[in-house]
This record gives structure tokens, sequence and C-alpha cells, in this order.
């Protein structure tokens, strides 16, 4: 299964290789920036332009929770490899970390200058990684929400980090 974000404000799952449109979700009220599946593929979460992220149950193929808090559009969001907590990054400078079970904001990362434009986080640990319009990196240790690490040297803005 393929899922994918669009400015038409719906994510879709489609059928791979056929591609057949499987299942379509509304409820964004502005464009999806980033979609990912939860670990355990029942559920996936979306981030938005309208500053919002949103889990969504594939069996009961509606939206279940709205997450509120950025105040600028939401620019990328992960599923940790647990499957408790959402990252999610924001043109308003700051991440947050998301804990589904108890929806809330479990930790705010605050330190980039700029857009925060991606977060991933390193599988199985506690570690994510950002990517700022700043023109660095950032690693984050989300147990404490402090910094561990700034990676320098993009002499324009930095979209996109991941692990391999």
């Amino acid at each position: 299964i393929v899922l994918t974000g669009g400015d038409d404000r719906l994510w879709k799952t489609w059928g791979f290789p056929d591609g057949n449109i499987l299942l379509t979700g509304a409820g964004h009220t502005d464009w999806l920036s980033g979609c990912c599946f939860r670990p355990s593929g029942t559920q996936l979460v979306t981030s938005s332009r309208d500053t919002t992220v949103r889990l969504w149950d594939l069996s009961r193929r509606g939206c279940i929770l709205t997450l509120r808090g950025h105040s600028r559009a939401v620019r990328a969001c992960s599923w940790h490899s647990c499957g408790d907590f959402v990252a999610s990054a924001s043109a308003d400078g700051t991440s947050k970390i998301w804990d589904v079970n108890s929806e809330r904001c479990r930790y705010t990362l605050h330190g980039h200058e700029d857009s925060v434009n991606s977060i991933e986080f390193l599988p199985f640990s506690s570690t994510v990684v950002t990517s700022s319009a700043d023109k660095t990196l950032s690693l984050w240790d989300i147990r404490t929400a402090l910094r561990a690490y700034t990676f320098q040297g993009h002499v324009h803005s930095c979209n996109h980090a991941t692990f391999n």
C-alpha cells in the first residue's frame, strides 16, 4: 500500500502495483504536507498547513484525533517505531512530540531560528532529527526535549533529513 497526501486536502491509500485507490480521507482544511503509517499499519498520521496533525483509523475510515498546538503550518510528521508517539515539525519554528495514548503534547522542541521543515525518529531510540530553514539540522533527545547536537553547513534552507 502506498500513502499520499496532497494539495487537494486529501490523503489516499493506493494498491501497489496496480494503482487502485483503496481509501480516501478528508478533514484537513488546507494542503497536506506529510503522512506516515503507524508501524502496526492500522492507523496513519497526517500534517497540514491548517496547523493540525490528525490521526486516522483505517478500519473506521475516519479521523480519530486532531492534535492542535502549532501556530503555523505543520510541515512534516513522523511516527515512532513503538507506535505510541508522533512527531511534528512546523513553520512556527518548533517541533512537538505527541503522546497518542494521552492525546497530548509531551514535549515542544525549541531552538531552530526559522521553520522546521522535517522531523524523523531514529528507529527504536529516543532520538529525532530535525531540518530547518535556518540552514541547520539538529539531533534531539525526546526524553528530555534537549538538543544534543546541531549540524551546520547548508547555505540555504534544509528541507529534509533522515537516518539510514
